[in-house]
């Protein structure tokens, strides 16, 4: 992992990055590195139960992770927060919101995350057709579940953590 350099801003901040680290330990370690005492903290995390938790999981159904990695859903846990930044943050705020995935359809959904989402991306190369059809199904019934639209459309909401870590 790229070591990251001081800076002279108060806050450092990850919307939907930071957890995709393949170390996790060390990317906690990095971001109370790089902020300086006083600074902030800011991050947006998917959490296990939302939309996004749901897709990792219907993903390892099909794959194991990578060897020695945890699932980025862990990042959107009070637990898993306090375990990485507690002894550096003198408060760590945490707060669920929700964001709606629209789209055209949820075939347009799955599309669009096989073709620039990461973990979607490689998961569907990963896999021999059979699998990849029976992916794409399971997909789409969680799409079809969760959809709020009413129509052919796709809103979907899912549940992130607003972070803010105030640093010691």
């Amino acid at each position: 992992m790229a070591r990251f350099r001081r800076r002279r801003s108060v806050r450092d901040v990850s919307t939907f990055g930071v957890m995709f680290a393949p170390n996790q330990a060390q990317a906690a370690s990095e971001l109370a590195r790089v902020c300086k005492c006083g600074g902030r903290i800011g991050l947006a995390n998917w959490t296990p139960e939302g939309f996004i938790g749901q897709v990792f999981k219907t993903l390892g159904k099909y794959l194991p992770p990578p060897a020695g990695t945890k699932s980025p859903a862990l990042w959107g846990t009070r637990a898993t927060l306090d375990e990485m930044f507690g002894g550096q943050a003198s408060s760590i705020k945490v707060e669920s919101r929700m964001f709606n995935f629209r789209y055209k359809s949820p075939e347009h959904f799955l599309d669009v995350f096989k073709t620039y989402y990461g973990p979607v991306l490689k998961a569907f190369a990963a896999l021999d057709a059979g699998s990849q059809q029976d992916l794409h199904n399971d997909l789409y019934a969680l799409i079809v579940r969760i959809n709020k639209s009413g129509d052919t459309t796709m809103i979907v909401p899912s549940e992130y953590l607003e972070v803010v870590i105030n640093r010691r």
